[in-house]
């Protein structure tokens, strides 16, 4: 069993790319899903076909699914939505506005990723493809795991108990709808599916996270926050895709300002993703649409390279707590002591070797916490973060 996420800004083509994957996968003879778990789905529109809320087949060894909010909502969240509709059909909404608003911020998506659980256990497919929502949304969601657990260790015993206590005088002075014990039976039986979720999705063997992005500024600052992220939350990189990258076949004048452009940020690129490996694809001469281009597309994306190899293996960052601080390192082999600097501007790392920098974007975690302590010890750089005011010092190491 093989996973594949892909990931990035909202159209930098990361629908295209994983069909395109997909469609090379199943032609290399394995049994390939390629799922979407964005609301806003577009992977019928890639290859041109029709796709439903169950996996349809589109060619040999390949099918493809779109989730569908009904089907979804009933398969994991009925008896949760069911009570949020009450709720709020008791607040003085309409019932059809109630039913409505009842589906939460999240809900669909979360549930989308469950049926990859769903998937893998069946013993289906050798391969399964997702293109994910946008990059803010799949991290909300692939970080809500570690959030439910903890609300569920430490916060659900007690409001279990208390709405238990509080149910008869709720109901016998406001007529109020209070969850009964299968609401509760509902979100503990979530528990054990979310944990299998993210046991599956960080396992280093099986599932990797694959980013695409286009060489413009605002999509690789953005790209940079999701990969740090990724890192602090557990989840493998293996790749960066850099899709439509103008070719030097173009010679018409008027892409001279993009082409030099592109060859900057790719630089950038380079710089912030290291040491990650970097695929290209070309601005395509057409739309893609259909097999014919998703193939063209998978060709000139992997060339000889299997689509579901692993490009690169571990972490190219690792956050951790300890006492208190968090604990930022990096592998950097073949690298002196002397070599190294650090500079911190804003929500901004920087970390330069000799000639040579690289940009670090960090979480939230860490932004308002003070890089104190910086060593580097058999070839790794480790920062310890701790709380304390002031920024814009530049490091020796």
């Amino acid at each position: 069993m093989r996973i594949i996420l892909y990931t990035g800004k909202g159209g930098v083509g990361k629908t295209t790319i994983a069909a395109a994957s997909a469609l090379r996968s199943a032609d290399m003879g394995r049994r390939t899903l390629v799922m979407s778990t964005d609301t806003a789905h577009s992977l019928s529109d890639s290859f041109d076909t029709p796709l439903s809320g169950e996996p349809t087949q589109l060619v040999p060894n390949l099918w493809g699914q779109e989730t569908e909010l009904t089907t979804t909502i009933n398969k994991h969240w009925s008896t949760i939505w069911k009570w949020v509709s009450a709720i709020l059909a008791w607040r003085g909404l309409g019932e059809m506005m109630a039913d409505e608003m009842a589906v939460l911020p999240g809900m669909e998506e979360l549930s989308n990723l469950l049926y990859i659980i769903d998937h893998a256990e069946s013993g289906e497919y050798d391969t399964i493809m997702v293109d994910c929502a946008p990059t803010g949304e799949t991290l909300r969601f692939l970080s809500f795991p570690e959030i439910f657990t903890w609300w569920m260790e430490k916060l659900f015993p007690i409001e279990r108990q208390a709405v238990k206590l509080a149910r008869p005088l709720l109901k016998s002075l406001l007529s109020m709808p209070v969850p009964d014990e299968e609401f509760f039976d509902s979100i503990q039986s979530l528990f054990p599916q979310l944990d299998s979720m993210r046991t599956l999705l960080t396992d280093p063997e099986k599932t990797s996270v694959r980013l695409v992005l286009n060489p413009e500024k605002m999509v690789i600052k953005e790209t940079q926050r999701t990969f740090t992220y990724l890192n602090l939350y557990g989840y493998f990189t293996d790749l960066v895709i850099c899709n439509r990258f103008i070719p030097e076949s173009v010679t018409d004048h008027y892409f001279d300002y993009w082409k030099i452009n592109q060859e900057q940020y790719y630089h950038t690129i380079e710089e912030c993703f290291a040491p990650l490996p970097i695929l290209t694809i070309p601005l395509m001469e057409q739309e893609v649409v259909g097999l014919d281009m998703l193939r063209s597309v998978a060709d000139k994306l992997y060339g000889e390279h299997d689509p579901i190899e692993f490009f690169y293996r571990g972490k190219a960052q690792y956050i951790e707590k300890e006492d208190g601080s968090y604990i930022l390192s990096f592998d950097l082999p073949y690298t002196s002591k002397e070599e190294i600097s650090l500079m911190r501007s804003g929500d901004e790392l920087i970390i330069r070797i000799g000639s040579y920098k690289r940009n670090i974007i960090l979480p939230r975690t860490l932004v308002n916490l003070q890089a104190k302590r910086a060593k580097f010890e058999n070839q790794k750089l480790v920062i310890r973060f701790e709380e304390e005011s002031g920024q814009g010092e530049k490091q020796t190491v």
